[in-house]
């Protein structure tokens, strides 16, 4: 069964009905002012996208706009940005990071205060689990 949208023309207001039967559908009319002229409208949609289009498009350096790595609160935006693109939830450590950095916070200051949370680093400065 589909969904319609139909504009009123006297009132300019736009309204969805849902269509049983699609063979017998007629122009509906006006919820709000009565008036059979009504127009059909093209409705906004969303087309999704799979995890390999997601990983692509943040593999896009136009993904990086806007990120600036020496302002915390420009990473903090940009972990969630990816969070969100992942379409994912991110770990529990990752969003309080990203608070954290978005609050101002400099990663330096997060790594100090014990914020790798299960990680160390060896002596090139590589992170690995502890």
């Amino acid at each position: 069964m589909p969904i319609y949208e139909y504009a009123c023309e006297r009132c300019k207001k736009v309204f969805s009905f849902l269509v049983r039967k699609v063979s017998a559908h007629k122009t509906p009319r006006c919820p709000r002012c009565r008036r059979l002229r009504m127009s059909r409208v093209i409705s906004p949609f969303r087309i999704g996208r799979t995890e390999e289009g997601r990983l692509e498009k943040l593999a896009d350096p136009s993904s990086l706009a806007g990120l600036d790595e020496r302002d915390p609160r420009s990473l903090g935006r940009w972990m969630k940005k990816i969070g969100s693109e992942l379409g994912e939830e991110m770990p529990e450590e990752m969003d309080e990071m990203s608070e954290r950095l978005e609050a101002g916070e400099s990663p330096e200051e997060i790594e100090r205060a014990g914020g790798d949370s299960g990680c160390a680093r060896d002596d090139s400065g590589e992170l690995y689990e502890a």
